[in-house]
């Protein structure tokens, strides 16, 4: 069954859904992207759950009402990066698996290259290692012209007044595939004041670093056991990515394509459910010890 709680870390309070076995359960989190929330999660968390693990769910920093600092320099990589650390101690998830989607994928592979002791597995949906993103940004035409939605998010007002028209009129479209809980859950979060601003910030802060291939913040080598899920129809991600993603991963590696677009949960359930299970139980703590 899903709880709802909230969570302290330092100044910051984030909104938090569970399900499972705290005591027993093996824990997995999951990281949310943009424009969504943590409810994205809600079935894949009880099927995981019904398995015998503890999965918790976060909604990010911009996203809960309690963590949502102003200014742009409030949302860059290495906060959002921490965000996921400090969970980990308040939580107790001394070992874990991580999944992140989007922009909970670009958080993920950051943690993973810098705390990968902490791992037991990840998994990416949709966005490839971001050296590999960088490198698409910075050279491949296709990937420059999926990315021009990022270049527009740098401007000033603008992206917020024509989000909001019509009662998040171009999110709705985005939101399609998801079912009415899910899209209660994201507009309940975004009409908050402050939380369309915030959760932009994440193209705000970091764009500068995405468009230099050698930057310090872009995460190194993963080591941990990874599987990569993307989709074939991506709006957002391209192939030429997604193919160099390989080349940043020395460890286990899985790269699954599927007849898909960007939301893969929400369509196509049941193969990426499926990936996901398979994937953290080949890799569970008692299975690599």
């Amino acid at each position: 069954m899903i709880h709802t709680s909230l969570v302290q870390t330092g100044n910051l309070v984030f909104d938090l859904l569970t399900d499972g076995d705290k005591v027993n359960g093996i824990p997995v989190m999951l990281l949310h992207g943009f424009p969504e929330t943590n409810q994205m999660w809600v079935p894949l968390m009880e099927e995981l759950s019904e398995k015998g693990y503890y999965c918790v769910a976060p909604n990010l920093r911009g996203y809960s009402v309690g963590a949502r600092p102003a200014g742009k320099k409030n949302y860059q990589i290495n906060l959002l990066k921490e965000d996921i650390l400090q969970l980990s101690i308040v939580l107790r998830l001394k070992n874990f698996h991580l999944i992140g989607h989007d922009w909970g994928a670009v958080i993920g592979w950051q943690f993973t290259a810098a705390h990968r002791e902490q791992l037991l597995s990840w998994t990416a949906l949709s966005v490839p290692h971001t050296k590999a993103f960088s490198e698409a940004i910075i050279s491949d035409p296709v990937q420059q012209k999926m990315s021009a939605y990022i270049r527009r998010f740098q401007w000033p007002w603008l992206p917020e007044y024509l989000i909001r028209k019509n009662d998040f009129g171009l999110f709705r479209k985005l939101w399609k595939y998801c079912n009415i809980e899910e899209v209660e859950a994201n507009l309940k979060v975004f009409r908050k004041p402050g939380a369309l601003t915030a959760t932009l910030g994440y193209y705000r802060a970091n764009y500068g670093y995405l468009k230099q291939k050698d930057h310090a913040l872009l995460p190194g080598n993963i080591q941990t056991p990874t599987l990569f899920i993307w989709g074939e129809k991506d709006f957002a991600i391209g192939p030429y990515g997604t193919q160099k993603c390989a080349e940043h991963i020395t460890g286990p590696y899985t790269f699954l394509t599927l007849d898909a677009g960007h939301w893969l949960i929400q369509t196509n359930y049941a193969e990426v459910s499926k990936a996901i299970l398979d994937h953290i139980q080949k890799n569970n703590l008692n299975n690599s010890q």
